[in-house]
Protein backbone atom coordinates (compact mmCIF):
# COMPACT_ATOMS: atom_id res chain seq x y z
CA UNK A 1 0.00 0.00 0.00
CA UNK A 2 1.48 3.53 -1.28
CA UNK A 3 0.61 6.33 1.11
CA UNK A 4 1.40 9.72 -1.29
CA UNK A 5 0.67 11.78 1.78
CA UNK A 6 1.84 10.27 4.72
CA UNK A 7 1.49 13.13 7.21
CA UNK A 8 -1.95 13.03 6.64
CA UNK A 9 -3.82 10.24 8.28
CA UNK A 10 -7.30 9.24 7.84
CA UNK A 11 -9.58 8.04 10.78
CA UNK A 12 -12.89 7.31 10.09
CA UNK A 13 -14.09 10.98 9.30
CA UNK A 14 -12.03 12.96 10.89
CA UNK A 15 -8.48 14.16 8.24
CA UNK A 16 -5.32 14.85 11.01
CA UNK A 17 -2.37 16.54 9.68
CA UNK A 18 0.56 15.69 11.42
CA UNK A 19 2.66 18.59 9.23
CA UNK A 20 3.80 19.76 5.72
CA UNK A 21 5.32 18.94 3.42
CA UNK A 22 8.54 20.87 1.79
CA UNK A 23 9.99 19.76 -1.34
CA UNK A 24 9.84 15.83 -0.71
CA UNK A 25 10.63 16.15 3.25
CA UNK A 26 7.64 16.35 5.74
CA UNK A 27 8.48 18.77 8.29
CA UNK A 28 6.13 17.04 11.59
CA UNK A 29 4.22 19.26 13.96
CA UNK A 30 4.49 17.65 17.74
CA UNK A 31 1.54 19.27 18.43
CA UNK A 32 -0.50 17.80 15.72
CA UNK A 33 0.97 14.24 16.01
CA UNK A 34 -0.15 15.01 19.86
CA UNK A 35 -3.62 15.37 18.93
CA UNK A 36 -3.26 12.64 16.55
CA UNK A 37 -1.81 10.04 19.45
CA UNK A 38 -5.07 10.84 21.56
CA UNK A 39 -7.49 10.60 19.40
CA UNK A 40 -6.06 7.33 18.21
CA UNK A 41 -5.53 6.05 22.07
CA UNK A 42 -8.95 6.26 22.39
CA UNK A 43 -10.07 4.32 19.55
CA UNK A 44 -7.51 2.00 20.26
CA UNK A 45 -7.62 1.40 24.26
CA UNK A 46 -10.78 3.13 25.27
CA UNK A 47 -11.85 7.01 26.12
CA UNK A 48 -10.10 6.99 29.10
CA UNK A 49 -6.84 6.85 27.37
CA UNK A 50 -4.82 10.33 27.54
CA UNK A 51 -1.77 11.97 26.87
CA UNK A 52 -0.32 12.33 30.04
CA UNK A 53 1.68 15.83 30.54
CA UNK A 54 4.20 14.58 32.60
CA UNK A 55 5.51 12.14 29.22
CA UNK A 56 5.15 14.99 26.94
CA UNK A 57 9.67 14.58 27.00
CA UNK A 58 9.43 10.74 26.60
CA UNK A 59 6.97 11.15 23.60
CA UNK A 60 9.04 13.94 21.96
CA UNK A 61 11.81 11.67 21.72
CA UNK A 62 9.67 8.88 20.88
CA UNK A 63 8.19 10.43 18.13
CA UNK A 64 11.47 12.09 16.86
CA UNK A 65 12.61 8.46 16.72
CA UNK A 66 9.47 7.15 14.78
CA UNK A 67 9.14 9.96 12.03
CA UNK A 68 13.14 9.17 11.90
CA UNK A 69 14.48 12.75 12.28
CA UNK A 70 18.15 11.66 12.58
CA UNK A 71 19.35 15.33 13.47
CA UNK A 72 16.92 16.18 15.95
CA UNK A 73 17.25 12.10 17.52
CA UNK A 74 21.24 12.63 17.16
CA UNK A 75 20.82 15.49 20.26
CA UNK A 76 19.53 13.03 22.17
CA UNK A 77 21.86 10.32 21.56
CA UNK A 78 19.20 8.03 20.03
CA UNK A 79 20.94 6.33 16.89
CA UNK A 80 17.94 5.93 14.14
CA UNK A 81 18.99 2.26 13.04
CA UNK A 82 18.75 1.11 16.18
CA UNK A 83 15.48 -0.74 17.92
CA UNK A 84 13.69 1.21 20.82
CA UNK A 85 13.90 -0.47 24.73
CA UNK A 86 11.21 1.65 26.64
CA UNK A 87 11.50 1.17 30.17
CA UNK A 88 9.47 2.46 33.23
CA UNK A 89 7.77 1.26 36.38
CA UNK A 90 4.26 -0.67 36.48
CA UNK A 91 1.74 0.95 34.77
CA UNK A 92 3.38 3.84 33.53
CA UNK A 93 1.78 3.43 30.25
CA UNK A 94 4.83 1.98 28.07
CA UNK A 95 2.79 -0.56 26.08
CA UNK A 96 0.14 1.57 24.96
CA UNK A 97 2.52 3.84 23.69
CA UNK A 98 4.29 1.16 21.98
CA UNK A 99 1.13 -0.62 20.58
CA UNK A 100 -0.03 3.38 19.24
CA UNK A 101 3.13 5.01 18.03
CA UNK A 102 3.31 2.60 14.98
CA UNK A 103 0.34 4.21 13.51
CA UNK A 104 1.85 7.81 13.48
CA UNK A 105 4.17 6.45 10.35
CA UNK A 106 1.50 4.21 8.28
CA UNK A 107 4.01 4.50 5.50
CA UNK A 108 6.77 2.25 7.38
CA UNK A 109 6.85 -1.34 8.24
CA UNK A 110 5.30 -2.34 11.02
CA UNK A 111 6.23 -4.27 13.83
CA UNK A 112 4.28 -6.80 16.12
CA UNK A 113 4.07 -6.66 19.65
CA UNK A 114 4.34 -9.65 21.15
CA UNK A 115 4.09 -10.45 25.17
CA UNK A 116 7.36 -12.04 26.32
CA UNK A 117 5.12 -14.47 28.45
CA UNK A 118 3.35 -15.87 25.53
CA UNK A 119 6.70 -16.49 23.72
CA UNK A 120 7.91 -18.58 26.38
CA UNK A 121 4.83 -20.36 26.38
CA UNK A 122 5.11 -20.94 22.72
CA UNK A 123 8.19 -22.38 23.14
CA UNK A 124 7.23 -25.03 25.90
CA UNK A 125 4.76 -26.07 23.83
CA UNK A 126 7.01 -26.49 20.51
CA UNK A 127 10.49 -25.74 21.71
CA UNK A 128 13.22 -24.53 19.99
CA UNK A 129 11.37 -24.03 16.92
CA UNK A 130 9.56 -20.77 18.46
CA UNK A 131 13.13 -19.34 18.76
CA UNK A 132 13.46 -19.67 15.44
CA UNK A 133 10.09 -18.28 14.52
CA UNK A 134 11.67 -14.83 16.63
CA UNK A 135 14.56 -15.06 15.00
CA UNK A 136 13.38 -13.76 11.74
CA UNK A 137 13.44 -10.77 9.41
CA UNK A 138 9.88 -9.85 10.73
CA UNK A 139 9.80 -6.86 13.12
CA UNK A 140 9.05 -7.42 16.81
CA UNK A 141 8.68 -6.00 19.45
CA UNK A 142 8.67 -7.69 22.59
CA UNK A 143 6.29 -6.43 25.85
CA UNK A 144 7.50 -6.66 28.75
CA UNK A 145 10.68 -8.06 28.83
CA UNK A 146 12.03 -9.79 32.24
CA UNK A 147 8.87 -10.67 33.33
CA UNK A 148 8.52 -13.73 31.30
CA UNK A 149 9.40 -17.69 32.81
CA UNK A 150 12.15 -19.29 32.42
CA UNK A 151 11.07 -21.51 29.58
CA UNK A 152 10.97 -25.60 30.17
CA UNK A 153 10.67 -28.10 26.95
CA UNK A 154 11.03 -31.73 27.84
CA UNK A 155 12.74 -31.40 30.82
CA UNK A 156 15.56 -28.81 29.38
CA UNK A 157 15.31 -25.34 31.06
CA UNK A 158 16.17 -22.33 28.48
CA UNK A 159 16.32 -18.80 28.76
CA UNK A 160 14.34 -18.57 25.96
CA UNK A 161 14.43 -13.93 25.43
CA UNK A 162 18.12 -14.43 26.11
CA UNK A 163 18.61 -16.81 23.14
CA UNK A 164 15.88 -14.54 21.09
CA UNK A 165 17.80 -11.46 21.45
CA UNK A 166 21.07 -12.99 20.31
CA UNK A 167 19.37 -13.95 17.27
CA UNK A 168 17.94 -10.54 17.00
CA UNK A 169 21.31 -9.27 17.27
CA UNK A 170 22.96 -11.42 14.47
CA UNK A 171 19.85 -10.16 12.26
CA UNK A 172 20.53 -6.72 13.12
CA UNK A 173 24.41 -6.84 12.10
CA UNK A 174 23.77 -8.92 8.76
CA UNK A 175 20.66 -7.32 7.65
CA UNK A 176 19.47 -4.15 10.18
CA UNK A 177 16.37 -5.85 11.07
CA UNK A 178 15.21 -3.56 14.33
CA UNK A 179 13.98 -4.58 17.18
CA UNK A 180 11.81 -2.98 19.72
CA UNK A 181 10.62 -3.89 23.95
CA UNK A 182 9.35 -3.00 26.78
CA UNK A 183 10.58 -3.48 30.22
CA UNK A 184 10.01 -2.46 33.92
CA UNK A 185 13.85 -3.46 35.03
CA UNK A 186 16.84 -1.66 34.80
CA UNK A 187 19.78 -2.56 32.95
CA UNK A 188 21.81 -4.39 36.09
CA UNK A 189 18.47 -6.56 36.55
CA UNK A 190 18.63 -7.50 33.03
CA UNK A 191 22.19 -8.29 33.00
CA UNK A 192 21.54 -10.20 35.75
CA UNK A 193 18.47 -12.12 34.29
CA UNK A 194 20.03 -12.63 30.57
CA UNK A 195 23.86 -11.96 31.52
CA UNK A 196 26.77 -9.97 30.78
CA UNK A 197 26.75 -11.34 26.75
CA UNK A 198 23.21 -10.78 26.34
CA UNK A 199 23.25 -7.25 27.79
CA UNK A 200 26.64 -5.93 25.73
CA UNK A 201 24.01 -7.22 22.84
CA UNK A 202 21.40 -5.33 24.22
CA UNK A 203 23.19 -1.62 24.35
CA UNK A 204 24.28 -2.50 20.28
CA UNK A 205 20.59 -3.23 19.52
CA UNK A 206 18.36 -0.92 21.24
CA UNK A 207 18.29 3.17 22.54
CA UNK A 208 17.17 3.30 26.21
CA UNK A 209 14.09 5.77 26.35
CA UNK A 210 13.12 6.07 29.94
CA UNK A 211 9.97 7.03 31.73
CA UNK A 212 11.00 8.45 35.25
CA UNK A 213 10.75 5.94 38.49
CA UNK A 214 8.37 8.38 39.74
CA UNK A 215 5.91 7.89 37.08
CA UNK A 216 2.06 7.45 38.20
CA UNK A 217 0.67 4.28 37.99
CA UNK A 218 -2.15 4.59 35.08
CA UNK A 219 -3.93 2.04 35.91
CA UNK A 220 -5.01 2.62 38.97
Amino acid sequence: MSYPKPHIIVEGAVQYTLGMMKGNQIVYDFDKMLVYLDAKGKLLFGKKFKIYKEDRDVLYKLCLYFIQDGISCKEFGIDIDKGILLSGPVGCGKTSLIRLLKNLVPHRKPYEVVPTRNIVFGFNHLGYKTIEDYGNTQFFCFDDLGVEPIGRHYGKDCNVMGEILLSRYDLFLDKKIKTHATTNLNAQELEDLYGIRVRSRMRQLFNLVAFENSSVDKRK
